[in-house]
C-alpha cells in the first residue's frame, strides 16, 4: 500500500535503522496522505511569497508606527515625519515599502498627498501593538 511516496518508503525503511516515527506521528501522516498528502497542503508559491512580503513589510519599528498612525486618521507626510523624526528619504523609502504591499495608498490633495490604509491595511492594523481602539 502506497503510503504517500518515495520519502514515505524511505522514511519506513529508515524506521528499522533508528529513525522510528512516534507511533501518533506515523498515524496521522497516513491518515493525510504521507508525505504527498502533506506536500499538497502546502500553500501554493505565489500565496508564499505574498505572506513573506507581507512579514517583510511588517518588519520594521517605522512601518509599524506608520500604520499605526495612519490607523487613527489619513495623514500627509509633514505630519507622519514630524511624529517619527525621521528625514524625508527615509520615510519615502518606508511608504513606498507599504504601498508596494498594498497596505497604505496615497491620493493627491492640491500639493499634498494624502496617505491612508487601504482595505489590506485595515486588515493588517489589528496586529499594530499598542494600538488604542
Amino acid at each position: 500500500m502506497d503510503k504517500g511516496g518515495g520519502l514515505w518508503s524511505f522514511c519506513l525503511a529508515q524506521k528499522n535503522a533508528a529513525m522510528d516515527l512516534p507511533p501518533e506521528v506515523e498515524t496521522s501522516l497516513y491518515a493525510c496522505g504521507g508525505i504527498e498528502g502533506l506536500q499538497k497542503r502546502l500553500p501554493s508559491k505565489e500565496a508564499i511569497d505574498t505572506t513573506v512580503s507581507r512579514f517583510r513589510a511588517l518588519a520594521d519599528s517605522n512601518r509599524l508606527k506608520i500604520l499605526a498612525l495612519l490607523a487613527v486618521q489619513p495623514l500627509c507626510v509633514c505630519v507622519i515625519r514630524t511624529v517619527l523624526g525621521i528625514s524625508d528619504s527615509r520615510l519615502s523609502y518606508h511608504l513606498s515599502i507599504l504601498k508596494k504591499d498594498g497596505l497604505i495608498a496615497g491620493s493627491q490633495s492640491g500639493t499634498w498627498i494624502i496617505y491612508r490604509l487601504t482595505e489590506e491595511g485595515e486588515r493588517v492594523k489589528e496586529m499594530v501593538p499598542g494600538r488604542k481602539k
